[in-house]
């Protein structure tokens, strides 16, 4: 049951998509996935769902001015999280300023999901992100890596022959045509670099939990060796704790 006096909107713009949430105590209660987050849709959510009073935006990409306004006008509380947001989370990260903030989020909502444990976060989107976090909530920082259709394109565009080509699965171990070739060459190394990365991790933490988030984790979640928790909704998790927490010290 919904509580009726107060619902958390959280917003989180994307390279190529817009993800909406509800929560209700922390839980979710809906998430709607879109091309943009307009005034008119905006005005819908506060219209279907009264109870909405607090809002948390986070984006890759200026923000429309109007839509702010919107935003600070309609809700008893907004943030607009940036690099001066308070987080729950200490960032041992030494160049705070371009630490993505998809990375830190999805920090956070590691450790409300998994609290006191070492984490490694793997975000596989449009690069594929490894993050550490150790048991006592501190973000050490990671890798940055190309996503799987940035490696298909590289080889399109920095090569003269070679096609490009869209991801596809099943697909073998060794390619018997270029096209095969090449996806069982992006594909396969981008599971070796997941799957040496958690064995790397887990000389120092043998008891670190992997987490497994991004647009193509459905491609590897189960074709890796080691064991791992998906979780498709980590980074808007993190942003409703993060929306939490300032609003406990507001």
């Amino acid at each position: 049951m919904l509580n009726p006096e107060k619902l958390n909107l959280v917003i989180d713009i994307g390279n190529s998509l817009t993800k909406v949430a509800l929560f209700d105590a922390g839980k979710i209660v809906e998430i709607i996935s879109m091309e943009s987050l307009s005034i008119d849709r905006l005005g819908d959510l506060k219209h279907n769902y009264p109870a909405l009073n607090q809002a948390i935006l986070s984006s890759v990409a200026e923000v429309d001015a109007e839509l702010l306004k919107v935003l600070k006008k309609d809700f008893d509380y907004f943030i607009e999280f940036d690099h001066q947001t308070a987080v729950p989370i200490g960032n041992l990260y030494e160049s705070k300023e371009t630490l993505g903030l998809d990375r830190l989020a999805a920090a956070v909502g590691g450790i409300v999901l998994f609290p006191n444990k070492e984490l490694l976060v793997i975000d596989a989107g449009t690069a594929i992100t490894f993050d550490l976090v150790d048991k006592n909530h501190h973000f050490l920082g990671g890798n940055i890596s190309p996503g799987l259709k940035m490696r298909f394109r590289a080889l399109h565009e920095f090569t003269k022959k070679l096609p490009e080509i869209e991801c596809a699965d099943p697909w073998s171990m060794i390619g018997k045509t270029t096209e095969e070739a090449i996806r069982a060459g992006v594909q396969n190394g981008m599971i070796f670099e997941i799957d040496g990365m958690i064995d790397h991790v887990r000389k120092d933490w043998p008891q670190c939990q992997v987490i497994l988030t991004g647009g193509d984790l459905f491609f590897f979640d189960k074709k890796l060796k080691n064991t791992i928790f998906v979780k498709y909704e980590i980074t808007l998790i993190g942003l409703n704790r993060i929306l939490e927490y300032n609003a406990e010290k507001n």
